[in-house]
């Protein structure tokens, strides 16, 4: 319980800081941890489909999947019988593409569509669960998570008269009324663990905090779809209940 309670302690000033030093620090805490017989380390890495439901003015914009990668680092720790913690950190590049049918600030009244990344550090206490006591078996995750958009770049085209227009290319412009660095996520994982350190995973997020800060403007709420694979180091507590005893 204080390895649990520890670990909510180091997410919670992760998710008030977002600084890169706090979270090479965090990685090491995450590090020395597997030395606990009752904690695993993971890392873990896979691709994903992205992309947002956005709204101007509470009317729905047609959008359009773009393909991103995520990667980063995990403890899962016992807590309750099939029951874990599952802190994670982890990048996440993540965007869409929208056609505006309706003017929207940011990025600019006069834009027709955009097209738009950002990168992202995102720290997520989730739940663990498996679905039995055997080495291998299924599992889901759940729970919600908060990213910072670091860095992002977006594409659009403009109409600036009658049959006149252009091509814009520039960096995302985060400020209060602009795009905001921090959105928050809902997470449902489903995967299998081999029992061996192997696991795979699908994985959903819904955005439910608007990446967006201006006043009046368009509402952005993230939507990804992916699969992920990783490894888990260190004792599977499994192995050690389902070992047998030598008389």
């Amino acid at each position: 319980m204080n390895l649990l309670v520890h670990s909510l302690f180091l997410l919670l000033i992760a998710l008030q800081t977002m600084n890169s030093r706090f979270f090479t620090l965090l990685v090491l805490v995450l590090l020395s941890l597997t030395t606990s017989a009752q904690v695993q380390f993971a890392l873990f890495g896979g691709g994903q489909t992205t992309s947002a439901r956005y709204l101007v003015k509470g009317i729905k914009q047609p959008t359009q999947f773009k393909y991103g990668t995520m990667g980063g680092v995990a403890v899962k720790v016992e807590f309750d019988n099939q029951l874990y913690f599952f802190p994670a950190i982890f990048y996440s590049l993540k965007g869409y593409k929208v056609t505006l049918n309706n003017s929207a600030f940011p990025p600019t009244e006069l834009a027709k569509n955009n097209d738009l990344w950002v990168h992202t550090i995102e720290a997520a206490p989730l739940f663990h669960f498996d679905f039995n006591k055997k080495a291998a078996h299924l599992f889901v995750r759940f729970g919600p998570s908060v990213d910072y958009g670091y860095y992002g770049n977006e594409i659009f085209d403009t109409v600036s008269g009658p049959g006149t227009g252009g091509r814009v290319y520039r960096r995302m412009r985060f400020d209060f009324t602009e795009y905001g660095h921090f959105t928050a996520q809902a997470n449902l994982h489903f995967g299998y663990e081999t029992g061996k350190g192997l696991m795979a995973f699908a994985f959903y997020q819904r955005g439910f905090g608007s990446m967006n800060n201006h006043d009046g403007g368009p509402k952005i709420f993230h939507r990804i779809l992916g699969v992920s694979v990783g490894w888990l180091f260190g004792r599977n507590p499994l192995l050690a209940h389902t070992k047998p005893i030598k008389n």
